[in-house]
């Protein structure tokens, strides 16, 4: 066979540098990845990001031969963890799970170290996910309507949590309360773990929470869910409103996604978008993130950069409309 190459590309009169240029992307896919792979993930354990990022770091160790080793970095709202994976050299060995946050961010600071689409190689968008809104069980309302009223007539400091600064549960509350007229104070955590497990104990009184996370919380009975953030209800959570039936309008509808370093190569984009595309079909991960409530995707690379764009653009807006702030 490699006569027959040197042959064909001596017939043709192919430069060297133009065959060798043909054989350095089978090549690359082939030998990818050479060495553990390190899934940034800007979220602390236990919440979606975290979750979703073990399911199917786990799927990529059983088809690469390699490790999968989730890296947690919950500080700066992500921010770290975009920074670290933008810098990272583009062969395919730093991957970041981002999430809504990683657009929101942008929109709620201008001076990034990077740019969340342009900085980064779009992989797959793997889930899309609404919010689950939880509050803890010694909490005096059982649904969504009792606790509209519950929150505009809170006697004293009423205050929520989120995952962070710039995240989708941020963002929730502060269309919520522009929307109710509630007046709450925002308590930002290092991930989605940490602030659920602040509300178990009762340190703060509501959380637009991502649906994993909260929904196993929810299922030990620690916690208790009120609504949806999605449009309409969902499939798997029929008892559950969606928050636009007290609130017309009301939407807040997330997304997980891998991205890399940009300048990956594209035949390891596409050797990572077969694989977890491929994972995400598997009947055990689809009826897992569907009972979950959340949507699987899998969109190929460009419409996963051209969702990205579109979702910036759509933070944009909501950041300027609801007035969230850094600080």
């Amino acid at each position: 066979m490699k006569a027959r190459y040197s042959v064909a590309c001596a017939f043709w009169a192919f430069p060297a540098a133009l065959c060798l240029a043909v054989a350095v992307p089978a090549r690359a896919q082939q030998d990818y990845p050479s060495r553990p792979i390190r899934l940034i993930t800007p979220a602390a354990p236990g919440g979606t990001t975290d979750l979703l990022a073990r399911l199917f770091g786990a799927r990529l160790t059983d088809v690469f031969k390699q490790p999968v080793v989730v890296d947690n970095r919950a500080s700066a709202s992500g921010v770290i963890a975009g920074e670290l994976t933008a810098n990272a050299p583009p062969d395919g060995h730093t991957l970041l799970l981002a999430y809504h946050q990683h657009t929101v961010n942008a929109a709620l600071n201008p001076k990034l170290p990077y740019h969340p689409v342009d900085s980064f190689t779009p992989i797959t968008q793997l889930t899309s996910a609404g919010l689950l809104l939880v509050v803890n069980p010694s909490a005096p309302v059982r649904n969504l309507e009792e606790f509209v009223v519950w929150t505009r007539n809170f006697k004293g400091p009423l205050n929520y949590g989120s995952a962070g600064i710039g995240s989708g549960g941020h963002l929730a509350g502060e269309l919520y309360k522009m929307m109710s007229g509630v007046k709450a104070g925002h308590i930002p955590y290092k991930g989605s773990g940490p602030a659920l497990m602040d509300l178990i104990a009762g340190r703060y009184h509501f959380n637009f929470a991502g649906m994993q996370g909260a929904q196993a919380q929810v299922r030990g009975g620690k916690l208790r869910a009120l609504a949806v953030t999605t449009p309409k209800r969902l499939a798997a959570l029929l008892d559950l409103p969606a928050v636009s039936e007290a609130l017309p309008g009301f939407e807040v509808v997330g997304w997980y996604g891998v991205i890399g370093p940009a300048g990956l190569p594209k035949a390891i984009v596409t050797r990572l978008h077969d694989e977890l595309v491929k994972a995400l079909n598997q009947p055990d991960v689809r009826e897992r993130i569907v009972a979950d409530g959340s949507e699987p995707v899998g969109s190929a690379p460009e419409d996963f950069r051209r969702f990205m764009l579109a979702d910036l653009a759509k933070w944009a807006r909501l950041v300027k409309e609801s007035g969230a702030k850094l600080d």
